[in-house]
Parts: structure tokens; C-alpha cells; sequence
């Protein structure tokens, strides 16, 4: 079971959104620590209103890209938002990517009518950031 599965499971047994939210922050939590140097410009977030940067590593497996990604924020809610970006797209293809819409994650989850339009606006962000990755692996 992956850690978007356990998600959506829990969230099923989550009634309260406090519940889910803390959820969520605990997520963040648990999020593979980035080193300093990696919150640079270059790993910055355009479009998020919290500080969010993510790391991209491309390896070629059958001369497909495969892209995984580290991340972190400077908002707790919004580690844990970046938590399941990644765990959604970390370690899949690029083309994987690109035909992976998070939006339908959350719709699933509820979170698009729960997130403020500043925090939905940064994880579209984020998301394009990492389609962008994906493009530019695949064509290189």
C-alpha cells in the first residue's frame, strides 16, 4: 500500500477537517529532511505564498526519465500538502507525470474545497513546477 493509499483510507476515518488538518501537519512531519543548500533559488516554488522548495533528481532506466523529488516548506500545513505532492509523483516517469492529475487526488480527498485559494493556488504551483521537470527531462 502506498502512501497515498494509507491517505485516503485514513481520511475516510477522519470525520472532523481539525482532524485533517493535523493529519495533514503530521504529514509534513514525517517528510524526508532537505538539506540547507537545497533551499536555493533554484529549487524555489514560483506562485506559492508560503516558502516551498523542491529538489529534482532525473535518472534514465531504458533511456526513460525517471524523476524523484525532495521538498519542504517553511508552513507546516504546507509541508504536509508537499508531503503528498510528491509522494504522488516521486519515483515515476515522466510520462507517468504528466498523465498524473493531483487535481483528482484533491477532489478525492476533499482538500479542494477546504484549501484557502493562496493554498490551492501553491500546490497548482508546485504541481506545474513538477510537470515542467518532467517535460524538460523528457526532452533532454
Amino acid at each position: 500500500m502506498s502512501l497515498i493509499d494509507d491517505v485516503i483510507a485514513d481520511f475516510e476515518l477522519l470525520d472532523d477537517w481539525e482532524d485533517r488538518y493535523r493529519y495533514i501537519i503530521e504529514l509534513g512531519r514525517k517528510l524526508e529532511p532537505l538539506p540547507e543548500a537545497a533551499h536555493n533559488e533554484e529549487n524555489k516554488v514560483r506562485g506559492c505564498a508560503s516558502q516551498v522548495w523542491v529538489e529534482t533528481h532525473v535518472a534514465r532506466t531504458d533511456d526513460e526519465p525517471v524523476l524523484t523529488f525532495r521538498g519542504d516548506s517553511d508552513a507546516h500545513i504546507v509541508r504536509g500538502l508537499v508531503c503528498l505532492v510528491l509522494a504522488l509523483y516521486s519515483g515515476k516517469s515522466a510520462q507517468e507525470i504528466l498523465n498524473t492529475d493531483a487535481q483528482d487526488l484533491f477532489e478525492q480527498l476533499g482538500l479542494t474545497a477546504h484549501l484557502t485559494p493562496q493554498r490551492s493556488n501553491g500546490v497548482r504551483s508546485m504541481v506545474e513546477r513538477i510537470k515542467k521537470d518532467a517535460r524538460n527531462a523528457m526532452a533532454a
